[in-house]
C-alpha cells in the first residue's frame, strides 16, 4: 500500500512524470489525473473485488479509467486476480487495467501473464515493472527537467524512496534456481530443448534483455529499445522456439538494443560454451576514397578504445573478409585489414568481448553484472564515439577572377607554361612594377 499511495500521489501531481506515464505508456489522454487506492468494486456474480488502485484521466469530455494492481518485493502477479480486475472493468465500461510489479515484460508491448483473451477485447492489459517506472522518473527529472521546483522535487522523493531496498522496487537480480545446470549442460554440449529449466532461462534472459534497455535508458536520459522483428512481436512462440535452438545448438542467447541516433543497433551475445559476453554493431564504410582512407576513417573514430576490440571487414565484390584487434590495426595502419590494396571495404563489425560471470544473482562475478558492465563499456567507449559517414556536399566550379581594368594583367597569370619555363631567370613579379588595382564595377558601368 506504501508503494501504490506513492506512486499514485506522484503521478496526480508531477505533471510531466504523470503524462510520461499514462499517455506515452498507457495510452490515456494528457489531461487532469486523479488517483485513488483500495476502491471496492463488485462482480456481477456477486463478489467483491478491492484492486489497490485506481487512475482517472480526464481531458475535455474524454475521460479515461483504469484499475491498478500492484506487487512488490518478490511477489508475483497471479491470473486469477488480474482476470477479475478485467471483468470489473469491462462491466464498468474502464478502459485499461495496469499491473505493476518487479517482473519485467519479455518484450515491449507484451504482458508477463497469459489471460483469458476474450477479456482483452474491450480492455486494455498494462504492465508496468518498477524498474520502468524508476527509469522514466529520473529521465523526467535528471535529463528533461521538471519545470515546477516543488514538483522537481516531490520526483526526487519518489526516486529516493523507490531506490531504497526497503521499498519493495528492486532491479533484476537473479537468472533464477536453473542457471547452474542449464549453464553447464550448453558448456558441455549436452543440453536438450525438452530440459527442465529451458524455458524458464530464457524467460528470464528475455527479462535480463528488457532490463539492459531500461537500465541504459536511465543513464543516457533517452529512450532505449530492444529490437524485435515484426514476425518476432507478432508471434512469441515462433520468437521462444528460434532462442531454444540458438540456446541448445550453439549455446548462446541474444539480444538487440537500438538507441536514438546512434550509428547502428547494439547486438549482445552470451556464448555459454566459452563463457564469453559480447557487444557488437556494424558499421558502413565510406563509398568514396582509397581503400586506405576508408579503414583510417574508422581508425580514427576508435582513436581510445579498448585494445581487445576486434574489427571485421568485408569487402566488395567477394566473400573474403579479414579480423583484426585494434591495436594491430594501430601499429600496422590499414595493411591490417586490406588484403590487397585493390580491396574495397564494405562494412566494418566491431566487437568487444570479454568473460562471463557465472553466478546466477547479481554483483561481481555474476551473469548479469558481467553483460551490464560490458554493454556501459561497449557504448561509452565505442558506440558513442561512431558517427557514419556521410558524402560530401557537390562543389561549385571555382570562382572566375574578377574582371580587369584596360591595364595589362599581373604577368605571373598571363603566361602559358611554356613561357613560364622559358622566363624562369627574369626577375621577380615583386622585383617589377606591379599594375594598379582593379576598378570597381562602378566605373565600368559608367563608362
Amino acid at each position: 500500500m506504501r508503494a501504490t499511495s506513492a506512486l499514485l500521489s506522484v503521478l496526480g501531481a508531477v505533471d510531466e512524470f504523470g503524462k510520461a506515464i499514462v499517455r506515452e505508456k498507457l495510452g490515456g489522454p494528457a489531461g487532469e489525473i486523479e488517483a485513488f487506492i483500495e476502491v471496492p468494486l463488485k462482480l456481477g456474480d456477486g463478489r467483491t473485488v478491492r484492486p489497490d488502485g485506481l487512475i482517472r484521466a480526464t481531458r475535455g469530455r474524454r475521460s479515461w479509467t483504469a484499475l491498478v494492481e500492484v506487487k512488490t518485493a518478490r511477489n508475483e502477479l497471479a491470473v486469477e486476480q488480474v482476470e477479475d480486475y478485467l471483468r470489473a472493468a469491462r462491466e464498468r465500461g474502464f478502459d485499461a487495467v495496469v499491473t505493476v510489479s518487479n517482473q519485467l515484460s519479455p518484450a515491449p508491448g507484451e504482458h508477463p501473464l497469459k489471460v483469458d483473451g476474450r477479456l482483452t477485447r474491450s480492455v486494455q492489459l498494462h504492465h508496468l515493472s518498477w524498474v520502468a517506472i524508476v527509469t522514466e522518473a529520473v529521465v523526467q527529472h535528471e535529463h528533461r527537467e521538471v519545470s515546477d521546483p516543488d514538483q522537481a522535487w516531490i520526483l526526487g522523493e519518489l526516486i529516493a524512496y523507490l531506490s531504497h531496498e526497503q521499498s519493495g522496487a528492486i532491479e533484476f537480480d537473479n537468472m533464477g534456481p536453473h542457471w547452474t545446470t542449464i549453464r553447464d549442460a550448453a558448456r558441455d554440449g549436452t543440453l536438450r530443448s525438452r530440459d527442465e529449466g529451458v524455458d524458464d532461462l530464457l524467460s528470464r534472459w528475455e527479462e535480463l534483455a528488457r532490463y539492459l534497455s531500461l537500465h541504459l535508458g536511465k543513464e543516457l536520459g533517452a529512450d532505449v529499445q530492444q529490437v524485435l522483428s515484426r514476425k518476432e512481436r507478432n508471434d512469441p512462440v515462433a520468437r521462444r522456439t528460434a532462442s531454444v535452438r540458438s540456446l541448445v545448438e550453439d549455446g548462446t542467447l541474444a539480444c538487440t538494443l537500438r538507441v536514438p541516433d546512434a550509428v547502428a543497433d547494439i547486438e549482445i551475445t552470451a556464448d555459454l560454451r566459452a563463457r564469453t559476453v559480447s557487444a557488437q554493431l556494424l558499421v558502413d564504410a565510406p563509398r568514396e576514397g582509397r581503400p586506405k582512407t576508408r579503414v583510417n576513417w574508422l581508425a580514427r573514430q576508435l582513436h581510445g578504445a579498448p585494445s581487445e576490440v576486434r574489427i571485421d571487414t568485408s569487402f566488395e565484390g567477394t566473400r573474403q573478409t579479414t579480423s583484426e584487434f585494434l591495436d594491430a590495426v594501430a601499429a600496422d595502419g590499414a595493411v591490417a585489414l586490406l588484403p590487397d590494396q585493390r580491396a574495397v571495404p564494405r562494412r566494418f563489425l566491431v566487437t568487444l568481448t570479454r568473460d562471463m560471470g557465472i553466478k546466477r544473482g547479481s554483483g561481481q562475478g555474476s551473469f548479469i553484472g558481467s553483460v551490464t558492465s560490458l554493454l556501459e563499456a561497449f557504448y561509452r567507449e565505442i558506440a558513442q564515439e561512431l558517427t557514419a559517414w556521410t558524402p560530401r556536399a557537390p562543389r561549385l566550379p571555382e570562382a572566375e577572377p574578377p574582371v580587369g581594368d584596360e591595364t595589362e594583367p599581373d604577368e605571373a597569370h598571363s603566361l602559358s607554361s611554356a613561357e613560364s619555363v622559358a622566363r624562369v631567370d627574369e626577375p621577380a613579379a615583386s622585383d617589377v612594377e606591379q599594375a594598379p588595382p582593379t576598378a570597381p564595377i562602378h566605373h565600368y558601368l559608367a563608362d
